[in-house]
């Protein structure tokens, strides 16, 4: 059972442009002392992806939202409605399913201010963080919302940016000396992911 109080819903794209923001995401998190709770974490094809995520939803006390995916970027090209959608799922558990889950509280993220107000009106006058597409701005604002919302005190965000970075190199010469290539690396599992995330946090980068 997970511990609702330090679970963490990301509700984020999944493509390879925007993989750097995500794994950044995923570190900063798992560097505070939460667990980020994500879809990718289970492959099982069995599951219904969508009552996984509810129950992901309803686990998870904090919720962070990246909208950067709801304007196409080619002719031709639909915009990401999962991204939105699941933004709804969270804020309806919030608002109808009492107990626990009036506590809940949301980030929603996007890659340029204001755009989301084109797709999603109802939005507007919401507090919608921008990160540029860039890895480290991502962390300042997840670090910033998490030490206000959870109320916690925390190294600042460019010491947690060093260690992130610190950990992509040990990541990477471990995954080469077992024998993975690059593209086996890019292509690794989430869940092994998060587990060696936790392990180089758990052991202050000395695994």
């Amino acid at each position: 059972m997970s511990d609702f109080a330090r679970s963490v819903f990301i509700n984020c794209p999944f493509d390879e442009e925007f993989e750097p923001i995500l794994q950044a995401v995923l570190f900063c998190t798992i560097y505070l002392g939460f667990t980020p709770r994500i879809a990718t974490e289970s492959a099982d094809s069995g599951a219904v992806r969508l009552e996984k995520i509810k129950t992901l939803i309803a686990e998870s006390k904090y919720s962070i939202h990246d909208l950067s995916r709801i304007q196409a970027r080619r002719r031709g090209e639909h915009f990401r409605l999962n991204m939105p959608f699941e933004l709804g799922l969270d804020y309806g558990c919030r608002q109808f399913s009492g107990g626990e889950h009036r506590a809940k509280r949301i980030l929603i993220l996007e890659e340029k201010p204001y755009r989301y107000q084109a797709a999603i009106s109802d939005l507007a006058g919401c507090d919608i963080q921008a990160h540029a597409g860039q890895f480290a701005t991502a962390i300042r604002k997840v670090r910033n919302w998490l030490v206000s919302e959870a109320d916690i005190r925390a190294d600042g965000a460019t010491r947690i940016l060093a260690a992130y970075e610190d950990f992509q190199t040990w990541y990477y010469e471990q995954q080469l000396a077992a024998g993975f290539s690059e593209r086996d690396i890019r292509d690794y599992p989430t869940a092994e992911l998060l587990v060696a995330m936790k392990q180089w946090v758990a052991s202050d980068g000395r695994p």
